[in-house]
């Protein structure tokens, strides 16, 4: 667990750290360099707590119950407790951001089963079905994975 210093410094220096860092995180680029900046700023533990605090929010947003949750992601009723009351009562930090990750996953399900349609519409055809037949279950096989995350 995280401990805070027994030297505390003065909120007016503590404001501006918290603002640096947040300047940081909004101008990461991509995945890549957001990764780099992680791994050299959190320990693995802490990388691993953070998304699990993440995964916890998103499921209890999709009426997940803490018993599954806590069997899926092994943790503790308290932690899930935790995640919910910020969820609920916080500043809407982890509501944005789950908002934002369910419309991208809609949007992405809408490509796939868009995409397996196409596919599925010439391989009805006598010529060349057999490539279409195949691009059409490469599609389906490719939605399944992704769904099977959560």
């Amino acid at each position: 667990m995280s401990q805070i210093s027994n030297y505390p410094i003065s909120k007016i220096i503590a404001d501006r750290i918290f603002e640096i860092f947040l300047i940081t995180i909004t101008q990461l680029k991509d995945k890549a360099e957001a990764d780099q900046f992680i791994s050299d700023l959190l320990t693995p533990t802490e990388k691993i707590m953070i998304a699990k605090r993440l995964a916890i929010a998103f499921l209890l947003e999709k009426k997940y119950d803490y018993r599954s949750i806590q069997k899926l992601l092994r943790v503790s009723t308290g932690t899930i407790t935790t995640v919910n009351l910020a969820r609920n009562l916080g500043s809407n930090g982890y509501k944005k951001v789950i908002s934002k990750i369910i419309k991208k996953e809609n949007l992405v399900n809408l490509f796939d089963k868009t995409l397996v349609k196409l596919l599925a519409m010439p391989s009805a055809l006598e010529k060349g079905r057999s490539t279409w037949t195949y691009l059409k279950n490469q599609a389906e096989n490719q939605r399944k994975k992704r769904q099977k995350i959560f």
